[in-house]
């Protein structure tokens, strides 16, 4: 009897509704027992009986559900002290059940956001060290220059013309350090905003070859651009898109084979543009190649021109924060030496027109 009564509370979807038949049946369950001890005792005997019994019969059907509660407090209490892999059984389909799943989506969220915090802080640390190293190294040369041109540590004019240029050449680094810096950081906060203005973005990649070109023909690379000769009009921001150029033409000059060609190609289709800058450097690894575009990442000092000024690190991560503001995408392939970087940005209310 207990057990079919058992499979039929069991089956219940609803707590209240469980609640509610195991309160009758533990009733009526009483009130027959009642009913039989009276046949043989006319005293309060069965009021006892009956009281007894119900009480019993109350706490059989309803045990799995005090025990479940019991489970989803011991599971509180685990979950409460830190360990946040533990899961709450789900062994119902009812509230408690309901409950349980709760309990474990919050387990989930939380667990979510302790790792993304510690990852915005590892990301903080970071962000302080590679700052910190950057900014100290042209900052020693400075006070290093300063304090021999301030103790006259020079023996003719041309060893102190060579220490102050050196000084002002140091001085200009750190500037350009800097405002990396800030460039990548304002970029990074969610309050910035796009001045999205109908932009010939052929026009645009022209001019800044043409400023470009005599600073690479100075480090010995030529320049081979085919950008056609059609306008390629879209919304951009064009300070924003123009410093993203340059940071790949200046990475690309900086990593180039000495002599070597820097090939700038431009093309269209009917959804995106895409802007690719190909040149010839010192093979690199997989692993190399997967952290081009992590924050100050700077690559093997054996790939660099020694020509051009070690950078911050922050160039392509800059490059690919503008276009991504962009709802574009920028990639990079590798093959024997070959680098090639493609942005690829879709049209944003606007069209390709004839020139």
């Amino acid at each position: 009897m207990i057990n079919i009564l058992f499979s039929l509370i069991k089956g219940k979807k609803s707590i209240r509704v469980e609640m509610f038949w195991a309160f009758i049946f533990s009733l009526i369950i009483a009130v027959f027992s009642m009913v039989f001890v009276a046949n043989f005792n006319q005293t309060y005997v069965p009021t006892i009986f009956f009281v007894a019994t119900f009480i019993v019969s109350f706490y059989l059907l309803t045990g799995r559900v005090v025990r479940y509660l019991i489970a989803l407090a011991e599971g509180l209490d685990i979950i409460s002290e830190g360990n946040l892999e533990y899961r709450v059984p789900i062994l119902r389909e009812d509230e408690l059940g309901r409950v349980a799943l709760s309990i474990n989506a919050m387990t989930e969220r939380l667990d979510r956001q302790i790792q993304m915090e510690r990852k915005i802080e590892k990301s903080k640390m970071e962000l302080i060290t590679g700052v910190s190293h950057d900014l100290r190294t042209p900052l020693t040369s400075i006070i290093g220059y300063l304090d021999l041109l301030r103790t006259s540590s020079f023996q003719d004019q041309n060893e102190y013309e060579r220490f102050f240029q050196n000084t002002y050449s140091k001085a200009i680094h750190l500037k350009n350090l800097i405002d990396d810096l800030f460039e990548y950081t304002r970029l990074t906060s969610s309050s910035i905003k796009l001045n999205l203005k109908q932009i010939d973005v052929r026009q645009l990649l022209d001019q800044m070859i043409f400023e470009f070109e005599p600073i690479a023909l100075e480090n010995r690379a030529s320049i081979d651009k085919d950008i056609g000769n059609t306008a390629v009009v879209s919304a951009i921001d064009s300070e924003k898109f123009g410093r993203a150029i340059d940071n790949l033409l200046m990475n690309a000059l900086k990593y180039s084979i000495k002599p070597g060609t820097i090939r700038i190609s431009m093309k269209t289709d009917e959804q995106f543009f895409y802007i690719t800058v190909e040149n010839e450097g010192t093979p690199i690894t997989k692993d190399q190649e997967e952290k081009l575009f992590d924050r100050f990442y700077k690559g093997d000092h054996s790939r660099r021109s020694e020509d051009i000024q070690t950078g911050s690190g922050l160039g392509l991560p800059i490059t690919r924060n503008i276009v991504e503001m962009h709802e574009g995408t920028v990639t990079l392939t590798h093959n024997d030496g070959v680098f090639v970087v493609m942005m690829t940005v879709p049209f944003r209310n606007s069209s390709v027109l004839s020139p």
